[in-house]
């Protein structure tokens, strides 16, 4: 039997999204982190998946790199829908292998 990865934390996928807008945008640690009213190092844990940060805190930064909440909670869970898809096919292109090997 085949095991399964985990599925990756809220915290992590959020992170790496923050991380992915701020680098499009060009901007440092310091510029985002001045903006939303954050120190750097607790962007940067937020980026890393290391905090898990509060809705007001997740605001602030998205409003930071000019976007929304919504937006990105939005692109995260898009984010873990498309591994559950990419999951679920590699589930079933393994199970018609072994219906194809019987």
């Amino acid at each position: 039997m085949r095991s399964r990865n985990p599925e990756p934390l809220w915290r992590d996928v959020v992170g790496r999204e923050l991380r992915a807008r701020r680098r499009v945008r060009g901007d440092t640690l310091q510029d985002v982190a001045r903006r939303a009213g954050v120190s750097p190092q607790y962007l940067s844990e937020m980026e890393r998946g290391r905090k898990e940060p509060s809705s007001e805190m997740l605001a602030a930064v998205a409003g930071a790199l000019e976007s929304s909440l919504l937006d990105l909670t939005a692109a995260a869970a898009e984010q873990l829908r498309e591994r559950a898809r990419s999951a679920d096919t590699g589930g079933e292109q393994l199970q018609s292998s072994f219906l194809l090997a019987a």
